[in-house]
């Protein structure tokens, strides 16, 4: 980052890039935090200040649970394949139509939150040395605030590409005019170098009462992710990104580099091994059943296979949202029919090949799946009830522990999306109802929370976790080196979990490509994953240019109303070339002309 020349000038707006990073440097802010009373001074002259100083910017890590909400903290999930929102005037609709650009951005959400996070980062530790305390405590705090630092750049870069390097606290009497955006390569070192400094100064775990708290194993699945991003299409030698420069002609985007997949691989073992080697596991629930197997890493919080997670503590959001207007829910969240019918038959056979032009599926008869009739008898573990149309039947573990569909048991009684339905069009008022007759499942604790009695339950976000790695791992292993045997170890170890059997012998590295893409989708749904995963593989033109199909939630009287289980047409997508990145928002570079505009934009 280069240095800034002084005297230029003080501005006080926090939506805008510079104005964001350097807004607090306005005179009078700079010296506050965290009480109104103190000094910068004042804070690190004593350890408890300096704690709560540190502990308060956890509060700035992303709320990605918030799917919908109006500030648009995730519309990443529901501009995704995986869901659509049943609510109008979401920024993910607006992603999802395309009626969106540089001036009309949730820039505070994305943009400016974490360069105030990072501005408070370097405040930290540029002042803790002055602190008086435990030199061990001391180094331990300061990993966490190097973790975070990276963890920001990356939220950034992510979104954005590259990024302006923020590495030190700013003084208002900076010139911000120059701030221009470093390369690729530069912030992914920069974000690697923050991971690797926090992991050779925390611990892999930390106590109970600290659950929450960064620690090494947190560092090394970030330095995971980040290669892994680095090496794949968006980033390594993308052909419409390598000659794209900045104002003075540096490239911003590297040219094909292969060892970058090694190199991901590398990070993600690393990331397995040491995990492993402190207790972090493959969560099993105490009745090895596949859905519990599944279904409760998300409502057991901080289990054994949650490498860093946000505390929210009794947050009703998602289950609100998540939850059928027949029992207080706003009915808002929709699995697409079309993630639906990803999902693998018991035997781990693929159900659905591909659509033909008005959305009608291909279905694979080998498989045993079937569109037609109903169910005659319940699973034997419980895990759908008799009665259910015959497309729920004997589907992989996972689908059950994700989906709410029509006739699935939630709560004590079959669900009921026909349009007379208890959780029907015809019941929820003007939004309140699925738009396409599927309900998350995902991350509800169906057993502990009571919408009506106002009962619900402490809350975590999942960041990292360990399955995520072993695909991190398996992934880049296989583009490094082809489908060995450590790519078929853990692929089939995160399918075993949940109750399917391994990946058949002798794939191609295509073939064992498509397999590993598949199970992300699966295993990673509705974790912020999918919208940049097609992203990074350059696939979203495919994946998100779509007409969407659901059940017939206009019709249907009964379970087996045939009607309802007609597919029908609910809307199309829209998806450029220019999408694979955000825009920068325009009042940034009005004000910081040095910062290039993304390409297509």
């Amino acid at each position: 980052m280069m240095i800034m020349k002084k005297g230029y000038i003080k501005h006080a707006i926090l939506v805008v890039l510079v104005l964001t990073i350097f807004a607090s440097c306005e005179k009078g802010f700079l010296d506050k935090a965290p009480d109104e009373d103190l000094t910068i001074d004042d804070v690190f002259a004593e350890r408890q200040y300096a704690e709560r100083f540190l502990t308060a910017t956890y509060n700035y890590l992303p709320t990605e649970i918030d799917f919908a909400e109006i500030p648009a903290r995730n519309p990443f999930v529901g501009a995704s394949d995986d869901m659509e929102m049943s609510w109008l005037n979401r920024f993910s609709h607006r992603m999802n139509g395309g009626t969106w650009g540089p001036n009309d951005l949730p820039a505070y959400e994305h943009w400016s939150i974490p360069y105030q996070a990072i501005r408070r980062l370097n405040l930290f530790t540029e002042n803790i040395v002055k602190t008086p305390m435990d030199e061990q405590v001391r180094q331990t705090w300061i990993g966490e605030a190097e973790f975070m630092k990276g963890f920001f750049h990356f939220l950034l870069v992510r979104l954005y590409g590259p990024v302006p390097i923020i590495e030190h606290s700013f003084q208002p009497s900076d010139d911000f005019s120059n701030v221009r955006r470093n390369t690729l390569s530069e912030c992914i070192e920069y974000i690697v170098a923050r991971c690797d400094d926090a992991a050779g100064l925390l611990p892999m775990t930390v106590p109970s009462a600290s659950k929450g708290r960064v620690t090494a194993a947190a560092a090394l699945a970030l330095k995971s992710r980040v290669l892994l991003y680095a090496a794949s299409p968006l980033f390594n030698g993308n052909p419409d990104y390598v000659d794209y420069t900045d104002t003075e002609g540096i490239k911003l985007f590297p040219s094909y580099n292969a060892q970058l997949w090694q190199q991901a691989a590398d990070a993600a073992k690393a990331s397995i091994e040491r995990s492993e080697a402190a207790g972090y596991r493959l969560y099993r629930a105490p009745s090895n059943d596949p859905v519990q197997n599944y279904q409760q890493i998300f409502t057991e919080r901080h289990n054994q296979e949650v490498l860093f997670a946000r505390n929210l503590g009794v947050h009703n959001w998602q289950e609100m949202a998540g939850a059928p207007n027949s029992e207080g829910g706003w009915s808002g969240l929709c699995p697409l029919q079309e993630l639906v019918d990803s999902y693998e038959m018991a035997d781990g056979s693929t159900p659905i090949t591909g659509y033909q032009s008005k959305g009608e599926p291909i279905i694979n008869n080998a498989s045993g799946y079937q569109e037609e009739g109903y169910a005659n008898e319940a699973h034997p573990s419980g895990y759908y009830p008799s009665g259910i149309r015959n497309m729920y039947v004997n589907r992989e573990p996972r689908f059950y522990a994700t989906v709410n569909y029509n006739g699935a048991m939630w709560r004590g009684r079959q669900l009921e999306f026909w349009n007379s339905g208890a959780e029907g069009k015809s019941k929820g008022g003007a939004e309140l109802y699925s738009v396409n007759g599927y309900l998350l499942k995902k991350f509800m604790d169906e057993a502990n929370v009571n919408i009506r009695e106002g009962r619900f339950v402490l809350k975590t976000w999942i960041y990292f976790r360990l399955a995520e790695q072993y695909l991190n791992y398996a992934e880049a292993l296989n583009e490094a080196q082809g489908p060995v045997e450590a790519v078929y170890t853990h692929v089939n170890a995160v399918r075993e979990r949940s109750g399917l059997p391994g990946l058949a012998p002798g794939l191609s590295k295509e073939g064992m490509r498509e397999k590993i893409r598949h199970e992300r989708r699966i295993e990673l749904s509705f974790e912020t994953h999918r919208y940049f995963d097609t992203r990074r593989w350059l696939i979203a033109e495919e994946t998100n240019r779509i007409d969407l199909y659901g059940m017939n939630i206009h019709v249907g009287r009964s379970l087996t109303d045939d009607e309802f289980y007609q597919r029908t047409y609910l809307k199309s997508r829209v998806f450029e070339k220019k999408h694979y990145l955000w825009p920068i928002d325009q009042n940034t570079i009005n004000v910081s002309p040095l910062i290039v505009q993304n390409p297509f934009w």
